[in-house]
């Protein structure tokens, strides 16, 4: 097991942060931590990266004891918190060298690591600029390069895509994707679109307990669709497209895209196509809407508690 926790539980004075967190990892690819903010994502992961003792439970890393062998188990762990620990005085080559050091890399290795993780983060061009005078997105990827200088088995990221713009984000999420084929990653969301984007497996904390855990496929199986979501070159009025056998309401997020609340139909988007075909309304994209994150946890949770 690449991670390994066993009813891994916290408590804050008098509350439980978390309760019986049960987590266990064996391959490589993106795992989604998904929960509401408050829900015990940034506890149970300050527990995983040794930054937090729990109250109770165990946490193995590669088959180590974090408690027993801590140095050991970090070694194992890259970790990039929701804000990363930048030195912003510090040029991109000063600071994960200072990084390298950090990770007790040998000093003959020190160098080339920093070369190959800047290659990797898309970093070297900038080796000798200061960290402060980055854009957001660079500062982002300075962050996971320090990460995984020390190429640990488990990467764990917090809410790394948050603040980021549309273009930023995309490449973030191809960084992100390419350092899972050699490493294991452990990534916190609360934005579901984000974790349903990157990641295989999801693990969904609630009220510091997990309520679900299995595949993105199982997952999207679980939350049934109420609305589609369509972008339409030529859209017709409110009251046209309310005209489609099952389609209850409409509402127009754009002139062009639609969100349509329909009544359970699984025929929907064939009939949405034939209309728009019939009518010239040139229908460009279709999908099924999941719904809002936070009913989903209602549903979960409910079935939990």
């Amino acid at each position: 097991m690449i991670l390994k926790t066993e009813n891994l539980s916290h408590r804050y004075s008098s509350s439980w942060a978390i309760r019986d967190i049960n987590i266990e990892i064996a391959e490589h690819g993106i795992i989604g931590l998904l929960g509401s903010n408050g829900a015990g994502k940034s506890t149970t992961m300050n527990i995983i990266c040794g930054t937090l003792n729990q109250t109770e439970g165990n946490v193995y890393i590669n088959g180590i004891d974090a408690r027993k062998d801590p140095e050991a188990a970090k070694r194992e762990i890259g970790f990039l918190p929701q804000t990363p620990p930048l030195y912003t005085d510090l040029t991109i080559d000063e600071y994960l060298t200072y990084c390298a050091n950090l990770r007790l890399i040998e000093k003959h290795k020190i160098k080339p690591a920093v070369e190959e993780v800047k290659e990797r983060c898309g970093i070297a061009h900038f080796s000798s600029r200061l960290i402060k005078n980055l854009s957001g997105g660079y500062r982002q990827r300075v962050g996971i390069a320090q990460s995984i200088i020390h190429k640990p088995k488990l990467v764990v990221m917090d809410e790394p895509t948050n603040g980021l713009d549309p273009n930023q984000l995309i490449e973030a999420r191809k960084l992100i994707r390419e350092i899972s084929q050699e490493h294991t990653v452990l990534l916190s969301s609360h934005i579901l679109s984000e974790i349903n984007l990157l990641c295989r497996e999801i693990i969904m904390v609630e009220s510091g307990r997990i309520v679900f855990s299995d595949t993105m496929e199982a997952f999207n199986n679980y939350s049934k669709a109420s609305t589609v979501l369509v972008t339409l070159e030529n859209p017709p009025s409110k009251e046209d497209l309310q005209q489609v056998k099952g389609v209850s309401s409409v509402e127009f997020l754009t002139p062009t895209q639609v969100r349509i609340y329909y009544d359970g139909d699984p025929d929907i988007r064939e009939r949405l196509v034939t209309a728009s075909v019939q009518y010239g309304w040139r229908l460009t994209e279709i999908g099924f809407d999941k719904g809002l994150l936070d009913d989903i946890f209602k549903q979960l949770s409910s079935q939990h508690a």
